[in-house]
């Protein structure tokens, strides 16, 4: 798996920005988003949930603060 595989700025095999594909999980613009943890809105059960995903699947460092604050705002959202 690489970062690209969560990242909004994917589209097919490509990264929107121009970005080279990383080899590990890490990319300088990441972005966050929801529907590429949980391809069905009703599988969000919270914050905690795709964090825990984040970190399985190696997320780590900024890229992982992305997520966290994705993550919270999705939970909010849903309240």
């Amino acid at each position: 798996m690489i970062i690209c595989e969560l990242c909004l700025y994917r589209e097919g095999s490509e990264c929107k920005l121009g970005l080279r594909t990383p080899k590990g999980m890490s990319c300088r613009e990441f972005g966050a988003v929801l529907d590429r943890f949980c391809a069905n809105a009703n599988d969000f059960v919270n914050a905690r949930q795709v964090v825990e995903m984040a970190t399985y699947f190696g997320v780590k460092g900024s890229e992982l603060k992305k997520v966290k604050l994705m993550a919270a705002r999705a939970e909010s959202d849903r309240l």
